[in-house]
């Protein structure tokens, strides 16, 4: 087998590399916005009294994050520090702290799916970088370059003139 036929399927597997990673690379940069545009539809604000990011639109995982904290606390302070699970059935601050879990767990089901959207990204690029490679190695070294390992040797002999 000739060193070109050697070298197609590695430059045929690198060349699929490179494709998987820019489908991957595409796909988690359009979910990061799709989420980010979901979100800010439903025009969520980050309440006043949050630690960070007050008064802004929630469309970005921090603000989720924050968002969901705040709403944390404000049900904590309404049910004097206990959650769902230890309120009793007949207490009157259970279904607002039910909503309050829901709504938290949204946000957090959000702020879940940026991280996945950003792993994909990363993962992307991986296989970028990986199909890079694969492609570069099994690219034919050129008709004027001598034999690999027979390079060093021809420059250290010396020639007689």
């Amino acid at each position: 087998m000739s060193a070109r036929a050697r070298r197609r399927p590695a430059r045929l597997l690198g060349t699929l590399v490179l494709a998987l990673g820019a489908l991957l690379l595409v796909s988690g940069i359009a979910t990061w916005f799709g989420i980010a545009a979901s979100l800010a539809e439903e025009e969520i604000h980050v309440s006043d009294d949050a630690a960070a990011f007050a008064g802004q639109l929630v469309d970005t995982p921090w603000e989720a994050w924050a968002q969901a904290e705040a709403i944390q606390g404000h049900a904590l302070a309404e049910s004097d520090g206990r959650t769902y699970a230890e309120l009793d059935r007949e207490d009157p601050a259970r279904p607002m702290v039910q909503t309050a879990a829901f709504l938290r767990a949204s946000l957090m089901t959000s702020v879940t799916a940026f991280g996945v959207a950003l792993l994909v990204v990363g993962v992307g690029t991986g296989f970028l970088l990986a199909g890079a490679s694969l492609r570069s190695l099994a690219t034919p070294a050129s008709p004027d370059a001598p034999a690999p390992g027979a390079a060093d040797d021809a420059r250290a002999v010396p020639v007689p003139a």
